[in-house]
């Protein structure tokens, strides 16, 4: 997988592109490190629900073109954003929403291929992802209270990643974690040289992909249902699953 350098022309928002059965998207606007611009976020949604249905796809990689994953909402677009607009406020409130928690509602997994900044809401798109793969070049946070914005739609994903004390900090204060800082805390899954990011990240969808379909879909959908399920309830939904997949094998 080659990802462009952000010395090459961008001539779309979104790029696909399949690898066999992993498909591959990458953000594509590396003049504004690939900031979310209401474009972007519809290109993006779109995207993973396309890959969602196209049962030739099993499994997915998110990365950007450049030398940043993603430098989160562009601020550009904020003048129009204003409360006179409802209607786009609230568009783009909801289509914000969506994308920062669809990749773990596929029933591919995705593995996000991060390198340099991912602040803000390209933060919450890395960790949205099933694994994260990291360049030692990561610049990992949420500085929005720095522009006097509150990071609203990535509040939850940050506080389900990591302790209250620690996301209290990095919201508060808009410090950026180095990729060690980010592993440590359990943030991302592997750390590598910036240039092995995409080959590893798709080295382990390519891995997914070798994978019984309906058995990782289940799996997945069974792993985050638990986590959010009394210890109970979990085991009852545990027990749904194994009976289902003695279907698995043939």
């Amino acid at each position: 997988m080659t990802v462009p350098t952000g010395a090459e022309r961008a001539t779309e928002v979104l790029r696909t592109e399949d690898f066999g059965p992993v498909r591959v998207l990458t953000l594509n606007r590396p003049e504004k490190l690939n900031a979310l611009d209401t474009a972007l976020t519809r290109a993006l949604s779109r995207a993973f629900t396309a890959a969602d249905a196209d049962r030739d796809v099993r499994a997915v990689v998110l990365t950007g073109v450049g030398r940043g994953f993603c430098a989160g909402a562009d601020l550009g677009e904020f003048s129009s954003l204003t409360p006179d607009r409802p209607e786009a406020v609230l568009e783009r409130a909801a289509l914000t929403a969506r994308l920062q928690v669809q990749a773990r509602q596929l029933r591919v997994p995705v593995v996000s291929a991060v390198r340099g900044a991912a602040v803000g809401g390209g933060a919450g798109l890395a960790i949205g992802a099933d694994l994260v793969v990291a360049g030692t070049d990561l610049k990992f946070g949420y500085p929005e209270l720095t522009h006097s914005i509150v990071p609203a739609l990535v509040m939850t994903g940050l506080v389900q990643h990591l302790g209250r004390k620690l996301a209290f900090e990095l919201v508060s204060t808009g410090r950026l974690l180095t990729a060690a800082e980010a592993a440590e805390h359990g943030l991302v899954n592997r750390v590598v040289e910036p240039a092995e990011v995409p080959a590893t990240a798709l080295g382990i969808a390519q891995r997914w992909a070798e994978l019984e379909p309906r058995a990782i879909a289940a799996a997945k959908d069974l792993f985050y249902r638990v986590a959010d399920l009394p210890t109970d309830a979990a085991m009852r939904a545990g027990q749904d699953v194994n009976a289902l997949m003695r279907g698995f094998r043939g």
